[in-house]
């Protein structure tokens, strides 16, 4: 075929030269993007990458796949992301790789959270971006100056609340826009610790074992501590509204109405986008995992942990029950446990303080005494399922991780559930309310499941016409409380003036193990009956002291009544034959009763010896205000403020004393309360306590004083060489006396003339 010159093409236009051929047109329209050349910001460098053959290449390339996409998308498939060169001898890979995403954001949060990812036992990666190797290789020939290291700073004890010489306790108070921290006084007005306006912008919240105070922000939640109250660390959530700690306060979660923004600044990679739910770990602050909410309303906790802090689990609609592992933040067996139509779980307590330690990953070892068993290493829940046509409602205890059913129980007619466990997990509680055939009416059963007997038998307390609306287990006890009312009918609502509050009179039972010959259930030793019954009361929520045996009956935001009954539940009667034959109820006496107008909210203190109740505002606006009482119900101090919004005690942690130690102390109680008796008295009127603070001041002046005596005669010592001879003074000594005198006895005597 003939060549075809172009019809501008002429001979003479030629340059004389190479050097004279201009070729800037052909260099635009071929040139390579500017961004491609010089930006490799979304390459990673991956070493310590396993060193494999061509046959293996491919199944590597996915492995790492697998590894790095959480971080982001990947530029492209697999085999052309990432790249693994070859030796050009052997044809195996040189144990390292480039990996290009389509952003420069994955490749950040690959460097932050895949580096030194453990891989398998012999294969830890590291992974740098692409652009931080050519900078160090730029710095390298550059002289190396030795960094300067900031002097060690002592980080503030978190405990240090606990080494009061009184051994009080604190709480913390918000007053409108004003957050105060206070020591408790046994008799005295409380002592003022710190303060600060707008510490929080909505409310505040201890952790479980008085650690931190946590404070919530726009951007996040920031958690406070030690002597000075200085900021511990910061949790960044933007819009967050609650907030949930483990047990041991080792892991923190938190929940934000505002969907999760992944940003190359912010903790939040692309596998958070549009997450609401983030759990962190406390003492670092890292995000271990994030969840998405169900639409609807918000159940909070969302998820509940275990009483050791292993597992955290939440009802996941239309799955069943999701139990994740810490610290691995996984699924359990990688699934859930599918079970249709789960409404409500709770985990068992065990009856032993967490573990507090850091130390180590590893679970501690539980053994728990399950239906006459003893089962090592596992934790107990127990959930329930509503009846779904023919099939009935199921109260059912299971063992994680294994999994394994321990009881079930099937109830019919059922309305609604709540499952109460024991403190030490002894007894599981169901409340269970059930209607009648016709659906006209609603009542209440008791089932109460022995777990630690074989087989776990189940009693039934049935409380005929009555519904109960509040139920407690007594702490370090087998006793509860239950109060019930009637069913509230259309003809007692109708009876009431519009916009009043219907008030029916409730019924207060106290239950426990009936231990007298012929009482009780066949068969069951020790099986729950009704102690004492109180009729026609108001009150509509129970405190019991942490220690058990005494217990508050409150009547809380209620329009007409503001009662609080004050019980001793193993008082001594003053008469008492046969111990073993007389009435239980005998022992439960009312102590003292009293009245807080408006009270909305109460709670007892860490020890069981002081109990708060006060008005919030956030309820309304009468009375606002908080009072300080005793565990015998006698009013210590009361004080009324203005938008008095919350009071939280401080919580204590579990004693570090065995039981045996704890046992010995109680036993030589008398001899200690000597001492406590004699300080107690001391400190009973102001001028005592003027004169202690007096003598005190004195004692710490004269130890200052003697202090810097011997520090000076140490000097003068030291000065005089080893012969111990100081330089002549030509001064004379100067002597000084001092006159003290002191009234022994003084006596009036009246001499007639």
């Amino acid at each position: 075929m003939p060549t075809v010159a172009h019809p501008d093409f002429s001979i003479d236009k030629l340059p004389a030269t190479e050097a004279d051929v201009d070729v800037e047109d052909i260099r635009s329209a071929y040139a390579l993007p500017e961004s491609t050349v010089d930006d490799f910001s979304n390459i990673v460098i991956v070493d310590n990458v396993p060193v494999v053959d061509s046959a293996k290449e491919d199944k590597l390339t996915g492995v790492l796949r697998k590894i790095f996409k959480p971080c982001g998308k990947l530029a492209g498939t697999a085999d052309v992301a990432i790249t693994m060169p070859k030796d050009a001898d052997t044809g195996k890979t040189q144990g390292f790789a480039f990996i290009e995403f389509a952003s420069p954001e994955g490749a950040v949060l690959a460097v932050k959270n895949l580096d030194n990812y453990r891989m398998d036992k012999s294969h830890v990666l590291r992974v740098n971006l692409f652009d931080d190797v050519e900078k160090y290789v730029d710095q390298a020939d550059q002289e190396y100056e030795e960094p300067v290291i900031e002097p060690y700073k002592e980080k503030e004890h978190l405990k240090s609340w606990l080494a009061d010489p009184s051994a009080r306790d604190q709480w913390v108070t918000l007053r409108d826009e004003e957050v105060s921290i206070f020591w408790n006084g046994k008799s005295e007005a409380p002592e003022h610790v710190y303060s600060r306006n707008y510490w929080t912008e909505t409310y505040i919240q201890w952790s479980p074992l008085g650690s931190y105070l946590t404070t919530y922000h726009r951007q996040g939640v920031a958690l406070w501590g030690g002597a000075g109250w200085n900021k511990i660390i910061r949790f960044f959530h933007p819009g967050v509204k609650l907030s949930h700690f483990s047990h041991s306060e080792k892991y923190f979660m938190t929940w934000s109405n505002e969907p999760a923004v992944a940003m190359a600044n912010s903790p939040f990679g692309p596998e958070d986008e549009g997450n609401q739910l983030m759990v962190w770990d406390t003492v670092t602050g890292t995000l271990l995992r994030s969840f998405p909410t169900p639409d609807g309303k918000v159940v909070w906790p969302t998820f509940k942990w275990s009483p050791d802090d292993r597992y955290f689990a939440r009802v996941a609609p239309g799955k069943g029950l999701s139990v994740y592992e810490a610290p691995g933040m996984g699924l359990v067996d990688k699934k859930s446990i599918p079970i249709d139509g789960i409404v409500d779980f709770e985990w068992a307590p065990t009856g032993t303080p967490p573990d507090l330690s850091r130390s180590s990953d590893k679970p501690s070892t539980t053994t728990l005494m399950v239906g006459g068993k003893r089962m090592q290493d596992e934790a107990l829940l127990s959930y329930w399922t509503p009846e779904v046509g023919n099939q009935p409602a199921r109260v059912t205890i299971m063992n994680i991780p294994s999994r394994q059913i321990i009881r079930t129980k099937n109830l019919f007619q059922v309305s609604d559930c709540k499952l109460h466990w024991h403190p030490q997990g002894d007894f599981l509680c169901v409340k269970v309310d059930r209607h009648t055939r016709t659906r006209k009416s609603t009542f209440t059963n008791l089932e109460i499941f022995r777990i630690r007997d074989k087989d776990i038998p189940v009693e039934v307390i049935e409380l005929k016409e009555q519904i109960v609306i509040a139920f407690a287990w007594e702490p370090k006890g087998e006793r509860f409380i239950a109060i019930s009312q009637p069913e509230v009918t259309p003809a007692m609502a109708a009876a009431v003036a519009p916009g009043q509050q219907i008030t029916p009179k409730t019924t207060v039972g106290f239950y426990g193990p009936d231990r007298r010959k012929g009482k009780g259930v066949a068969g069951l030793e020790g099986s729950f009956s009704c102690m004492k019954t109180l009729q026609k009361r108001t009150a509509n929520a129970i405190f019991f002291s942490p220690n058990g045996r005494f217990v508050v009956l409150a009547t809380l935001r209620s329009q007409t009544n503001w009662d609080l009954e004050f019980f001793d539940m193993d008082f001594e009667p003053i008469v008492v034959v046969d111990e073993a034959a007389a009435d239980p109820g005998a022992w439960i006496n009312l102590v003292a009763t009293q009245e807080h107008y408006a009270i909305t909210d109460l709670s007892w203190d860490p020890t069981g010896r002081y109990v708060a109740s006060f008005s919030s505002a956030w309820r309304h606006s009468m009375e606002n205000g908080f009072a300080i009482w005793d565990f015998k119900g006698a009013p210590l101090y009361k004080k009324a403020v203005e938008r008095f919004k919350q009071l939280l005690w401080r919580p204590r942690p579990p004693s570090l004393l065995s039981k045996e130690q704890q046992k010995k102390i109680r036993k030589g109680l008398k001899e200690y309360s000597k001492e406590f008796d004699a300080i107690d008295a001391s400190t009973q009127s102001a001028s005592s306590a003027a004169v202690i603070a007096h003598r005190q001041r004195l004692l710490k002046e004269w130890n200052a004083w003697r202090e810097r005596v011997e520090t000076d005669l140490a000097e003068e010592r030291s000065a005089a060489g080893p012969e111990g001879t100081l330089p002549f003074s030509e001064e004379p000594d100067e002597v000084i006396e001092e006159m003290v005198e002191d009234i022994v006895e003084e006596t009036e005597e009246v001499v007639k003339a």
